[in-house]
């Protein structure tokens, strides 16, 4: 006897690698808890990589292989590893094109008492910020399909850098300072 198949609908997967897959299409950095969100086990990221479909990028976090990288490529990673920080400073500067100084580490503000993100790549600069000065001025921008929190314009950076002048070069602080006014 013959059963009849149940027509599929177009575009679902046939299986759960397929799935994972589609879904790393449409997110470009993966993390092992969206997969779990989804009801999928997480065992499927392993033997994706194991067959050279996904690429594991960083601890727990994961893309299709061959795929072209931003500039900000770091501060997409940040921003899905750390989802309630928010790039300041330095970096922030170099995303609105301020100054010259392409910093080696992701300057990321976060919440007073969140504890410290422990991340082996990329490097950063952490600094603890509280009420208006963490909340307000905050936009978003793409970067390799993340939505990256980044403060705002130089204002807020050069009213930030204030108490961390010993932090920078004398000259990032004066580019900062005079790149700023032009733009307040």
């Amino acid at each position: 006897m013959l059963r009849a198949m149940k027509a599929r609908k177009p575009g679902v997967p046939r299986t759960q690698g397929q799935a994972v897959l589609t879904l790393a299409a449409k997110k470009t950095l993966l993390r092992a808890r969206d997969i779990g969100e989804r009801g999928l086990p997480t065992v499927l990221l392993t033997r994706l990589v194991a067959a050279g479909k996904l690429e594991r990028v960083a601890r727990g976090l994961y893309a299709l292989p061959k795929q072209p990288l931003s500039e900000h490529r770091s501060l997409a990673e940040v921003a899905v590893r750390v989802p309630r920080g928010v790039v300041w400073l330095l970096s922030a500067l170099r995303v609105h094109d301020i100054g010259s100084q392409a910093p080696q580490e992701v300057w990321l503000a976060i919440p007073h008492r969140m504890l410290s993100p422990r991340l082996e790549q990329p490097r950063m600069r952490i600094v603890r910020m509280s009420g208006a000065a963490m909340d307000e001025g905050i936009e978003r921008f793409a970067a390799d399909g993340v939505g990256v929190p980044v403060f705002n314009g130089g204002c807020k950076e050069f009213c930030v850098c204030e108490p961390y002048d010993n932090l920078l070069e004398r000259r990032v602080v004066w580019l900062q300072k005079s790149d700023s006014r032009k733009s307040c």
